[in-house]
């Protein structure tokens, strides 16, 4: 793509120091997303023996995508531009929204040593295999090593970066995923949500109405439920032409740009909600990707804002989609085609009521990717603390398995079998990502109020989800979230979207006026 394809509008003034600027980061991103290809090709089809020599290729591509985008003459270019006025344009001008986000991420990263970077990306690709052996082992002394590297190597990541005065380490962490957000800032937030939710969570426990679970406890082949989920996928809006879906241990999403977006998936055979779940979760991260503007790949307009936006889209259509009634009224007539023999009878004996119950039955568990959308966030609570913990040094690794399951019986009120289904469930912090679980609820509190945005912008979206129209919502996100890119940061682009600034009013309407009548309290 020459410079001139990249010129943000027709009446631009020519500026050469701009367009260099563009080449230049656009190289260093290629780099970026060939070390995301090969990252996907380890979770998914590497040997397990590639590991060593993967850790390597890994490091080397990293450590030369940071060498690119922190040469000096970048920052010299940021400042012709600067010289030229271009950043000084207004504020949501593609041409301004880059510059401003080309020079943060390039402070940002000057910052850091080519050879710490080097050293993260070398431990975390040998960790995350490490991981991925000590869950199947249930051992979290396999894993202790690698995750005392990696808070190690996180301390020092963040004492490079720095933190605002009065903060902590976490957040010169978390401001990779949520720019300006900082544990303070998010404790206030979850405090009293999490009051409120484990109110909710007792009240349905106490409730005499048990909602049908019939339909979750039906084993079903694995094969013909990856069948079922990719035709959902494709149903809401995943285009399969520009990217693809494989199995993983931990399912996740990993795009290179806009027209290549992988997904991935996981399935066991007694619960098809959880792979649907997991799927449509993934597929809003791939439509949010590829909803992305193809003129600016590799630029910040061309990039997702933050998590929080993008676990907002992804949570959207697992939860105020996937599990509404009008969702299951059109897949219920749709479901069982896609299974055979006894299983396909099995599966068209279901009526609605019991298949919409079964998406929404509230039970405290022990893992975080197929929790209810009810405890779902007190998982994410725990993760949060815990890292903010070993962060401050207040936490040693060692005890992070005791302090885990003391947490889970306080507030989930589960006693932890095995680390299994403890502290190894989650890849996160074998990727070195601390800082990035809180993403997860501030995605949940974000979905609910862009939902209820697009319910007033679309009226009878219910009625279209029930004939399986899905195009109408897709759209209304592409154009009011995706195509902006990072033109505003996550709490400006929900005020500006949805008229008013982040609250957790949106989401506690959303569970209360579906879980109350189904439980009967």
């Amino acid at each position: 793509m020459t410079p001139a394809t990249l010129t943000d509008s027709a009446t631009a003034p020519p500026s050469a120091p701009y367009d260099r600027l563009l080449e230049a980061v656009r190289e260093a991103r290629l780099l970026e997303s060939s070390a995301s290809l090969l990252t996907w090709d380890q979770e998914t089809m590497m040997p397990a023996a590639g590991v060593e020599h993967r850790a390597r290729q890994v490091a080397q591509l990293t450590r030369m995508a940071h060498t690119s985008f922190t040469d000096p003459a970048i920052g010299e270019l940021l400042d012709a531009c600067d010289g030229e006025g271009l950043a000084g344009a207004d504020s949501a001008d593609p041409r301004a929204v880059n510059l401003r986000e080309i020079r943060v991420a390039w402070e940002r990263q000057t910052k850091l040593p080519a050879s710490l970077v080097e050293e993260i990306a070398l431990t975390t690709t040998r960790s995350r295999h490490e991981w991925g052996a000590a869950r199947r082992e249930s051992d979290f002394a396999r894993f202790r090593p690698w995750l005392e590297r990696i808070v190690a190597l996180s301390r020092r990541r963040a004492e490079c970066l720095g933190w605002p005065e009065g903060g902590e380490p976490w957040d010169a962490l978390a401001d990779e995923y949520e720019p300006g957000a900082t544990a303070a800032e998010i404790a206030a937030i979850f405090d009293p949500l999490r009051a409120r939710l484990s109110a909710l969570v007792a009240d349905i426990a106490a409730a005499r109405r048990r909602p049908s679970n019939r339909f979750n406890e039906l084993r079903l082949d694995v094969n013909d439920q990856e069948r079922a989920v990719r035709f959902v996928a494709e149903a809401i809006g995943f285009d399969f032409g520009r990217g693809r879906l494989d199995r993983s241990t931990h399912p996740f999403c990993l795009s290179t740009h806009c027209n290549d977006v992988r997904l991935t998936t996981r399935f066991t055979e007694h619960c098809f909600n959880d792979a649907l779940g997991s799927t449509m979760h993934e597929a809003g991260h791939g439509m949010y990707e590829q909803g992305l503007d193809p003129r600016f790949i590799g630029l910040p307009m061309g990039s997702a804002t933050s998590l929080g936006i993008h676990e907002s889209q992804s949570r959207m259509w697992e939860n105020q989609v996937g599990r509404s009634r009008a969702f299951w009224t059109w897949l219920r007539p749709n479901l069982p085609r896609h299974f055979q023999g006894a299983q396909r009878a099995a599966v068209e004996a279901f009526s609605l009521e019991e298949l919409y119950e079964a998406a929404n039955i509230v039970e405290p568990g022990f893992i975080r990717v197929e929790a209810d959308e009810a405890t779902y966030n007190l998982h994410v609570m725990i993760r949060f603390e815990l890292e903010r913990a070993m962060m401050a040094g207040d936490l040693a690794v060692a005890d992070v398995p005791g302090e885990w399951n003391r947490r889970y019986r306080d507030h989930l009120g589960l006693e932890v079998p095995d680390d299994r289904r403890g502290c190894l469930q989650d890849i996160h912090w074998s990727l070195g990502s601390i800082g990035y679980f809180p993403t997860y609820t501030l995605g949940n509190l974000l979905c609910a109020q862009l939902f209820e945005a697009a319910q007033r912008a679309i009226p009878g979206l219910d009625g279209q989800f029930a004939e399986g129209r899905f195009d109408d919502l897709r759209r209304w996100l592409n154009e009011h979230v995706h195509a902006h890119g990072m033109r505003y940061r996550s709490g400006e682009l929900c005020r500006v979207v949805t008229g008013a600034a982040l609250s957790a009013e949106p989401l506690m309407r959303h569970l209360e006026g579906k879980l109350r009548p189904l439980y009967g309290i």
